[in-house]
């Protein structure tokens, strides 16, 4: 086990006894292989972000450290999110008939982005469940996560997905234990946020395999400063990427956000937290120029139109997983605020 798995570990956030070595062996030559799987509409920034500093890697070590293969449901080219068709070499069923007479990749990366909600894939599902029994570490980038969970292998398991898919997801799938995070790994699964953050996770996976130096060295080539941890959240709070808010202030926000489906009074969030309404009040106007109950009622129409949109969820049922005692007073919010009936996304 490396330094970097240690450490994961010593935090809590790898699992020590799933670390087995031959899931995380490289190839007998050095290289680590990845097996990319694109799906329709998938993020050409996700899965740039995730190729290119592998690449630069192997440009700036030397050697070929890394290697991948983008294959696609049917072999064909794969049209992403901003319409640019991108070629791929194999299909799943021809990849997964190498697989039984070859040796498995060092991991296994689904690719995917809008609408991921409505594929459908037998043969991935089988792809990634026969890769899970032998041991294949999995990734989910992007929205990813949703294909692994529809695939039954998230079940108890630490992940995370993009934040503006969260509401769906959570309430799509049971079991899951999903958190705000960049990227997570556990159970020899790894789930990351897609977009940059997919970046974030290939320098890691620098890191980890040809040390910290050439991790810096690719950072510096592709004029980025840095990296992030993955444990880092995706965003600031709604409005306080910027404002200079104080931590009691997002502590409060994230309280707000983990009681969408049950809101707090703010007496109760005060008490909570160890302050005065009237402090939050100040906090509040001070910081977003709201009130704390009008911002909590912001939080909860943005994640009933984040239900709407990706779920078959009925608006009555949108309503109560978003905190409102009936679907008329929830209707009359989101007018109120959108300019249209919550009903309306149900059309067409």
């Amino acid at each position: 086990m490396n330094s970097i798995n240690n450490r994961l570990v010593s935090q809590g956030r790898l699992d020590p006894v799933n670390l087995d070595a031959t899931a995380f062996m490289p190839l007998a030559d050095g290289t680590t292989e990845f097996l990319i799987i694109l799906v329709p509409g998938f993020s050409q920034l996700c899965m740039s972000s995730f190729i290119d500093p592998l690449r630069y890697a192997n440009r700036l070590s030397g050697r070929e450290r890394f290697r991948w293969k983008l294959i696609s449901d049917d072999g064909t080219p794969v049209m992403c999110s901003s319409g640019i068709q991108v070629c791929v070499e194999a299909s799943l069923n021809a990849e997964a008939k190498l697989l039984k007479s070859k040796r498995l990749p060092d991991g296994i990366v689904v690719c995917t982005g809008e609408g991921v909600e409505h594929y459908r894939s037998a043969s991935l599902v089988s792809l990634l469940r026969q890769c899970a029994r032998q041991n294949v570490r999995l990734y989910g980038l992007g929205t990813g996560a949703w294909v692994l969970a529809a695939a039954g292998l998230l079940s108890g398991t630490r992940c995370t997905i993009h934040w503006d898919t969260m509401a769906a997801f959570s309430e799509t799938f049971e079991g899951l234990k999903l958190t705000d995070a960049l990227f997570v790994e556990q159970r020899g699964i790894v789930t990351c946020a897609g977009e940059f953050a997919a970046f974030d996770l290939a320098i890691s996976s620098v890191e980890s395999r040809c040390g910290a130096d050439v991790a810096r060295s690719v950072c510096r080539f592709l004029t980025a400063d840095r990296w992030r941890e993955g444990e880092s959240s995706q965003s600031a709070p709604l409005g306080l990427r910027f404002s200079g808010a104080s931590e009691k202030l997002i502590r409060i926000i994230r309280s707000m956000e983990n009681s969408v489906d049950e809101p707090l009074t703010i007496s109760a969030i005060a008490e909570q937290q160890g302050l005065s309404c009237r402090q939050i009040q100040r906090l509040f106007l001070h910081h977003l120029k709201s009130s704390p109950m009008r911002y909590y009622l912001l939080l909860r129409i943005t994640r009933a139109r984040q239900l709407l949109e990706l779920t078959d969820m009925s608006v009555l049922q949108v309503a109560i997983a978003c905190g409102f005692v009936s679907s008329s007073h929830f209707s009359k919010c989101y007018r109120d605020h959108f300019g249209e009936a919550p009903s309306s996304m149900r059309r067409g």
